[in-house]
């Protein structure tokens, strides 16, 4: 295992162990981060990645939970 692994299993443990109110103030965090990041450079190629992955994630979410119901 490398470094970049070590420190993102390291991620998924921490990520794992908040409490479920803790995962919506990370998310809000980053999302604020991302947001701050594009009004200051509309085209940032990082943040603009961000969104898509996030949209990606809501959206499979979504579908997912309207399967169970």
């Amino acid at each position: 295992m490398n470094v970049a692994d070590h420190r993102i299993s390291e991620l998924w443990d921490a990520l794992g162990s908040l409490p479920e109110q803790e995962m919506a103030h990370v998310v809000t965090r980053l999302f604020a981060l991302y947001e701050a990041r594009l009004q200051q450079n509309p085209g940032d190629a990082e943040a603009l990645h961000f969104f898509s992955n996030l949209n990606r994630a809501v959206t499979e979410t979504c579908q997912c939970n309207s399967n169970r119901r």
